[in-house]
């Protein structure tokens, strides 16, 4: 297995609902959501986030408004609906749910790899 693969994997996963969570703050513009992904070394790309967006659209959970800008063409600004708002709290339950068992499992494993592997206990 290569590591690379699973880490794109699980970011890809979790990538829905970190980008309803920007949209959540407000309207936002496409651009402005790459460079917070980007920031926060979740490595997304306008191939990765523009389909998604269309799916996201399509399911009612987002819509959007163009625009005008001063500087180029017309920008399309994001924002969420009252049913991507519901559906985007299901989803932190989820994400929260997930993230306390895995916790849960980890923290159990370092503790019992300290009992059996002494070298850990030096790092």
């Amino acid at each position: 297995m290569n590591i690379d693969n699973i880490q794109v994997q699980l970011r890809k996963g979790i990538l829905e609902l970190c980008v309803l969570n920007i949209i959540s703050r407000g309207e936002v513009y496409t651009s402005d959501m790459i460079q917070e992904l980007t920031q926060a070394k979740m490595m997304v790309v306008e191939g990765t986030l523009y389909p998604l967006l269309t799916r996201l659209k399509n399911a009612g959970y987002l819509d959007y408004k163009w625009v005008e800008s001063v500087s180029g063409p017309p920008r399309k600004y994001y924002m969420l609906t009252e049913i991507g708002n519901q559906f985007l709290k299901e989803l932190g339950n989820t994400w929260l749910e997930i993230s306390a068992s895995v916790s849960q499992i980890m923290t159990k494993t370092e503790t019992l790899s300290q009992f059996t592997n002494p070298q850990t206990e030096s790092l």
